[in-house]
């Protein structure tokens, strides 16, 4: 949880400065075949109604929660650290995502540098992975591919964005899987 708040924290800072750099930008042919619409609220109804899943769900496991704060903090570092390093300016046509819930956070400026890869497109699909029950999940997963495609309507995000955030969100998932489980293995194993 120290973790995850300081992440918190440091984002607003992060995605200004990232936001104040002039990157490149590339020809994405499935971006051009696309008309820009602005699509953002049925994008974030199907982030906030995924997250709402998750919430209803981990009440009752708290072992969900921490698998999910883990993956959570690995895949917003790990993100950071792209964004960081592959400097992208944004596509052709980007129509703004304006969500009154996160625009209060990050106040009323729009981030558009926060391309490699989808944060959006992440934090479904890590809902997804995180969730049990079986009619979760299938939503959820509808919503992130959904969601990816809408992200792409909306020229928010380049083809390889959204593309690359499930690989790396699973790759981070498993690995999360990992510190969970040794993180909760009792300090004296019980004797048979």
């Amino acid at each position: 949880m120290v973790l995850f708040t300081g992440i918190l924290v440091a984002l607003p800072f992060f995605f200004n400065a990232i936001q104040e750099r002039n990157g490149i930008s590339f020809n994405d042919l499935i971006l051009e075949r696309i008309p820009a619409r602005n699509v953002s609220v049925a994008v974030f109804f199907l982030i906030w109604s995924s997250c709402l899943i998750l919430i209803l769900r981990i009440y009752r496991d708290p072992m969900m929660l921490l698998t999910m704060l883990w993956a959570y903090n690995g895949v917003t570092l790990v993100r950071m650290a792209c964004i960081t390093l592959i400097s992208l300016n944004p596509p052709a046509g980007l129509i703004p995502l304006a969500d009154p819930i996160t625009n209060q956070f990050y106040g009323q400026r729009y981030i558009t540098h926060d391309l490699f890869f989808s944060g959006h497109t992440t934090t479904v699909f890590l809902i997804f992975l995180c969730l049990k029950k079986k009619t979760d999940r299938i939503y959820t997963l509808i919503a992130s591919v959904a969601l990816g495609i809408l992200l792409l309507v909306q020229h928010v995000h380049y083809t390889i964005d959204v593309l690359a955030a499930p690989v790396f969100t699973y790759a981070l998932y498993r690995f999360a899987l990992i510190i969970t489980k040794i993180k909760n293995l009792p300090i004296f194993p019980e004797s048979g």
